[in-house]
């Protein structure tokens, strides 16, 4: 039915009432249906890949920048990390819990973690000692429990002298003895005893790191995850015009982090 040049209604088995037809044939409620099933899926492919990539970077990979030079050595200021958040164990956002991780820190992890004096921000250092652990430095010499640590990551770039600080003195608070008189300094200090759920971080360059040296302990719930691979790296030079393309670091672009 209908005149020519026009839209006809006509009857088709599989539908309870009439269909509106174009005159190229193409059915109108289909088509919508098509669009309206086509953005559905769309829409539930990217809510899922939203998922995915939140549960990732929650309890598995995140991305860290290195912004000091107090890992060098080990790690330089332009590297961008990949850092493994499961090996440790990953908060439960919004709760008080935890997923258990494969193991807990251990002396010599690079760790990524928030310093008690500044929790909002991330800091990268290496663990030096753990709970229960004896610790002292003598003349740039670290010493667990009594005895010398080998340390081949360690760097030392000031030949001037020894740095005294005075926020070292918290360290009174833990020392193995009340001494009478406590200088403690960036080359020498201790020993102090590591108390339960701590740790006790260092920067691998050691005379340009603000570290436990000089702010304390790291709580055990403030260790975030361990650096895995350098993803990215470039050589930081405000004189250059685009530093983060044309200073690209090729050789250190999947390095791993030890």
């Amino acid at each position: 039915m209908g005149g020519s040049g026009g839209t006809r209604v006509t009857y088709e088995p599989e539908h309870e009432g009439p269909v509106t037809v174009d005159e190229d044939g193409g059915r109108r409620p289909r088509r919508r249906r098509r669009t309206l099933r086509l953005l559905f899926e769309w829409t539930r492919a990217a809510a899922v890949a939203l998922l995915l990539f939140s549960a990732v970077r929650s309890f598995g990979i995140e991305a860290f920048k290195i912004p000091t030079a107090s890992m060098e050595g080990t790690l330089l200021v332009g590297d961008f990390l990949l850092v493994n958040k499961a090996v440790y164990g990953s908060p439960i956002p919004g709760t008080t819990q935890r997923i258990p991780g494969v193991r807990e820190p251990a002396r010599g992890d690079v760790v990524v973690f928030h310093p008690p004096h500044d929790p909002a921000r991330n800091y990268v250092k290496r663990i030096v000692g753990v709970a229960g652990d004896t610790l002292e430095m003598r003349g740039k010499v670290l010493h667990r429990n009594g005895a010398p640590v080998d340390e081949p990551w360690a760097r030392y770039v000031d030949g001037a002298g020894d740095a005294h600080h005075d926020s070292m003195e918290w360290q009174r608070n833990h020392l193995v003895a009340q001494p009478r008189r406590y200088l403690p300094s960036r080359d020498s200090w201790g020993p102090i005893v590591v108390p339960p759920s701590r740790y006790f971080v260092l920067g691998d360059n050691r005379d340009n790191s603000e570290d436990s040296r000089y702010w304390g302990f790291v709580w055990r719930d403030a260790i975030r995850g361990q650096p895995w691979r350098v993803y990215y790296s470039f050589e930081p030079d405000t004189r250059r015009a685009l530093d983060w393309l044309t200073g690209i670091r090729w050789e250190r672009v999947g390095h791993a982090v030890r």
